[in-house]
């Protein structure tokens, strides 16, 4: 019997399951590997704890105009320094303002300071060094140079001139000056660790494979190299969070952050600390905010590390 030839539609039936199948494999990968994180992090009782901190701040934060009792800006000469009650439940300030309410409101400028800075630090820095890690030669060395020159640095100097030169005021634009003076300390720090990984991943097999295929630059860059960099900006953007804030009320606490009437846990820490023997109360509370949202996010940030890494099990 004469065998019969296979037709157009045929073939491509053939090999229509072949081409959909690493795809699909990759998902799936994809997919066990995030259970597999997720049940990780989910076994860490210290990481939890520190999300369920960042998720009360994340709250508290959406919600302020709803949860704080009073204005945090309405002055009251007749309320001032007020021991905690059932009216004021942290007292007030030496202006009568309600020292629940500020701490309410300035949670806003902490988160907003904090994520928007490392976001921005990583959208200026990852680029930096994947660019730098993949192309190596005279682009790696001006990268690399810029980036030790700014190390060169103490952080909260560097973070002291450039916020002098941007001239701290208050509000929103109070906020993106402090902002991009926290971005650009940070940096180095992504553009360091995204050329280290990309050093590594760019030797690998595949890599080389993609390369004898003909595949562009960027397409590697985009497709292979910077997923597998996930997992350690992942962690590092957690725990710059909580160097973010703690730098903002450095700041602050100096006279250069957010400037008042804008409620913020480091200038109320300040504007308060001269009467901190007589009541203490008013000085303790953004402190106490303070250590307790770096604690957080740094617990869900070493927790986040143990479950990404894949070294163990």
């Amino acid at each position: 019997m004469k065998p019969q030839a296979l037709s157009k539609s045929m073939v491509q039936d053939v090999r229509a399951p072949v081409a959909m199948a690493p795809p699909i494999r990759q998902r799936l990968q994809s997919e066990a590997l995030l259970a597999q994180t997720a049940r990780r992090l989910a076994r860490s009782k210290t990481a939890l704890f520190g999300l369920a901190i960042v998720a009360l701040l994340v709250l508290v934060a959406v919600f302020a105009d709803l949860m704080a009792p009073y204005s945090p800006t309405n002055n009251t000469p007749n309320d001032t320094f007020q021991t905690p009650n059932r009216t004021h439940l942290l007292g007030t300030d030496q202006f009568g303002r309600d020292v629940l309410s500020r701490i309410i409101h300035g949670s806003r400028i902490s988160l907003a300071v904090g994520l928007s800075s490392v976001l921005l630090a990583i959208f200026l820095g990852v680029p930096l060094g994947i660019i730098a890690g993949f192309y190596g030669g005279k682009i790696d060395a001006m990268v690399m140079r810029l980036m030790d020159l700014i190390l060169s640095f103490p952080i909260h100097l560097l973070a002291i001139v450039l916020i002098v030169m941007f001239t701290p005021t208050a509000g929103v634009i109070g906020t993106i000056k402090m902002t991009s003076a926290i971005a650009i300390v940070r940096i180095p720090i992504f553009a360091r660790l995204v050329r280290g990984s990309t050093l590594s991943i760019k030797e690998k097999e595949y890599i080389e494979a993609c390369r004898a295929l003909g595949q562009r630059a960027p397409k590697i860059l985009l497709r292979h190299i910077l997923p597998n960099c996930m997992a350690p900006i992942i962690v590092t953007a957690t725990l710059s969070i909580a160097t973010a804030i703690t730098l903002e009320a450095s700041l602050s606490f100096l006279g250069l952050g957010t400037q008042p009437p804008t409620p913020s846990w480091g200038w109320d820490l300040k504007a308060n600390v001269a009467w901190i023997q007589q009541n203490p109360w008013i000085s303790l509370a953004p402190g106490f905010a303070i250590c307790l949202t770096v604690l957080g996010f740094n617990l869900f940030g070493d927790g986040l590390r143990d479950a990404l890494d894949p070294r163990l099990k």
